[in-house]
């Protein structure tokens, strides 16, 4: 499931035209009923236990494009023109047809058509359409907007900054800047439930009883995962500043299913538009607190990914299991097994052909126009790809023409229908497996692998890790769809009352009364699910941290190795600034076997983690727990130094100094980590030599420090290498 945000005002345009519409953007302003009726696609319905607060509407109910616009467009009611034509009497006032109209507070919308860049492109566009004799507002090829946006973000530059851009990314980020709108009211959320690809091949190519039988359980996964996010993440705010956190009647959404991608593959997935309006226990409409929402999303996801399997082994009688060959870095995906994996890198293949097109044209627009698209105009970029790469006989219009379509490719991949068929009735008749007993013996074994789990990737955790990794778990075991959650809740509070530690801050004796509880009992004035954990074995990892960083009994670099480096770094055409030399000179002279430096962070951004040096379970030691703090070195006293970082624009190195035990280590680990984090990394080294190492990391720099004990000789030297994309 992937959750993105949805925009008032013009913002619902992307679900008349694109969700409600199947990405169809040609499709204008026509009604969505005669564009369901010509393409033979299901109409959108009404969803979500919210719809008791909406008089005229209930669950399953088609959506129209009017009653859309009223909802997430403008925040009304959406029978709002309805409702407003329906009233009747001689004393009507303003007031009375806005208040049958409303729904809370409409969201407010501010004009963005009024920026000036924008009005400067549309004057430029004008001028182009009466110069051939066209009406000022016509439309225009794509290729001659870009050109009038990049001449008009030219000139915006140059009488901001009084130059020319120096490249293609200041001009697009001029563009970026001087197009964004200026508010960003929330009118939603859209979330997109899709399976994974074997289900949506074996749905292709089944007979149709079949196939409505998986479509069916699609459905019923994500009315699941939606009922999760309603009890366990749906909330809003209010009081000043929305201090407290109350409970909801439930979410208000539109759903709209999808059979194909924009490739023309099958793939049967969900739109869920979720109205930023709920309803408070005392029927005040407000919006959702998206906090929450935002970090509940992964359980959310695989909520419905062990639903599915759950109802598709319920119904069908199908087995899921690890694909082979999945990476090994990434989280194992589980496949309907006995569909060929053919089919699966067949329609497949297709979304690769649109992306690799896709960046051919993203070149040639670079080359053209001196910019990156925008990414307004990367979607038509990618539009563009789809059709160059779409055989005219793959436009099916309906559902008879599409199963048609994807049988015969199947048939061309297997070799023949028949082949089709007995794939067909191999996954639905799967041999017999040895059920697992989930006993309490199961329960306490999986409990320590989720904790091994989080601690291999993470210092603390929230409820919401635990709850998706014990979803994971659980779609291993056969258990009735009615007795998966009570199971995940058992794993969950075995999890986390019995086995991590909380980091939570002593309780100030202080007892809210029923009305400022939320109905678990919580307070209003906590956040649903923002408790952190840790365990026992990562505190004592930092305790063994700090006592190394308090050692001072490893040799230091020599300062005139580190100036030669630094010179030799220059030569080759490198040169660090005042700022980044003195980070080196610091990490390399300190003599003792660690330290570290802290820049100044990114608003938001946690301190990343760094592999455990020590002995035993393979855990993830961090530097700090958040909000925790590491205490400086006893011999450390005062503040950190405020330590100057290189310039956001400058690439990326790996900067490594070493001490040679009189011979070259040819053992040397390659440390780095991902550009993407803007705190220190500190890696205390995991080689078994007899020369520790200590590598150090702030931000896109890295100083590597292998030192030998006091009593071994050390032919110290410094050296540099670049690494224009590092990664851990």
């Amino acid at each position: 499931m992937s959750l993105h945000k949805l925009t008032a005002g013009a913002g619902y345009d992307y679900l008349t035209r694109q969700v409600a519409a199947l990405d169809a953007t040609e499709k204008g302003h026509t009604g969505l009923a005669s564009y369901y009726a010509e393409r033979g696609e299901s109409p959108g319905v009404w969803i979500g236990s919210g719809l008791d607060g909406i008089d005229g509407l209930a669950a399953g109910d088609p959506v129209s494009a009017e009653q859309m616009r009223a909802l997430f467009g403008c925040g009304l009611h959406p029978l709002a023109e309805l409702r407003q034509q329906q009233l009747e009497g001689p004393d009507l006032t303003l007031r009375d047809f806005q208040s049958v109209a409303r729904l809370g507070v409409p969201f407010k919308i501010v004009d963005n058509d009024l920026i000036p860049f924008r009005v400067e492109v549309a004057k430029r566009i004008s001028g182009l359409n009466a110069a051939i004799g066209w009406p000022a507002d016509a439309s225009i090829a794509a290729a001659d907007r870009a050109r009038v946006r990049t001449q008009v973000a030219r000139e915006f530059f140059v009488a901001e900054h009084g130059r020319e851009p120096l490249d293609a990314r200041e001009l697009a980020g001029q563009i970026a800047k001087d197009s964004r709108p200026r508010t960003q009211t929330v009118a939603g959320y859209d979330l997109t439930f899709s399976p994974v690809k074997s289900v949506s091949a074996l749905w292709a190519v089944a007979d149709p009883p079949v196939a409505a039988v998986i479509e069916r359980a699609h459905q019923a996964a994500v009315k699941d995962a939606l009922a999760f996010i309603e009890r366990h993440a749906l909330f809003t705010r209010t009081g000043p500043q929305g201090i407290r956190q109350v409970n909801v009647q439930g979410l208000v959404a539109t759903a709209f299913t999808h059979r194909d991608s924009r490739a023309g593959d099958p793939d049967l997935h969900t739109h869920v538009a979720v109205a930023n309006k709920v309803q408070t226990l005392d029927r005040r409409w407000l919006s959702i607190d998206g906090r929450v929402l935002f970090k509940a999303n992964v359980a959310a996801s695989e909520t419905y990914n062990t639903a599915l399997e759950q109802h598709l082994r319920d119904s069908l009688g199908v087995r899921f299991a690890e694909r082979l060959g999945t990476d090994a870095t990434k989280r194992p995906i589980r496949e309907i097994v006995g569909v060929d994996p053919r089919l699966n890198q067949r329609w497949s293949t297709r979304r690769v052909h649109i992306d690799t097109r896709r960046r051919e044209l993203a070149v040639q627009f670079q080359n053209d126009h001196g910019r990156s698209p925008t990414p307004v105009e990367a979607l038509h970029l990618s539009q563009q790809a789809t059709l160059e790469t779409r055989d005219a006989k793959h436009e099916p219009r309906s559902l008879t023409e599409q199963r048609a379509t994807w049988l015969s490719e199947a048939a061309a991949v297997l070799g023949s229908p028949e082949a089709v068929a007995s794939m067909v009735r191999a996954v639905l008749t799967p041999r017999a497996e040895t059920a697992r007993i989930t006993d309490s013996r199961w329960i306490a074994d999986t409990a320590d692998h989720i904790l091994t789990a989080m601690e291999g990737s993470r210092s603390t955790w929230e409820v919401w890790h635990v709850r998706a990794e014990a979803q994971r778990q659980v779609r291993t075991v056969d258990v009735g769809g009615e007795n998966a959650p009570a199971l995940v809740d058992l794993l969950v509070d075995e999890v986390l009352d019995r086995r991590c530690i909380a980091l939570a801050a002593p309780g100030d004796n202080i007892e809210e009364p029923d009305a400022l509880r939320r109905v678990d009992g919580s307070s209003v004035y906590t956040v649903a699910g923002a408790d952190l954990y840790t365990s026992q074995r990562i505190l004592d990892a930092e305790q063994r941290l700090v006592a190394t960083a308090g050692r001072r009994d490893r040799t230091a670099v020599e300062e005139s190795a580190v100036d030669l480096a630094l010179l030799e770094m220059a030569a080759n055409g490198t040169a660090l600034d005042a700022g980044q030399a003195a980070l080196v000179r610091q990490m390399c002279s300190p003599g003792h076997g660690f330290s570290w430096r802290s820049p100044r962070p990114v608003l938001g951004k946690r301190p990343p983690c760094a592999p455990s040096p020590w002995p035993g379970p393979k855990t993830a030691a961090r530097c700090s727990a958040w909000p925790r703090r590491l205490p400086r070195p006893p011999s450390s006293p005062g503040k950190p130094e405020s330590v100057p970082t290189h310039s956001p624009n400058s690439p990326g190195h790996l900067i490594m100094a070493s001490c040679k035990n009189g011979r070259p280590r040819s053992d040397r680990r390659h440390w780095s980590s991902s550009t993407k984090r803007a705190w220190p990394t500190r890696y205390p080294s995991t080689s078994q030599s007899s020369s520790p190492s200590v590598a150090v990391r702030v931000s896109d720099w890295s100083v590597m420090i292998n030192n030998s004990p006091p009593s071994a000789p050390a032919a110290c030297s410094v050296t540099f290498s670049r690494a224009t994309a590092p990664s851990a």
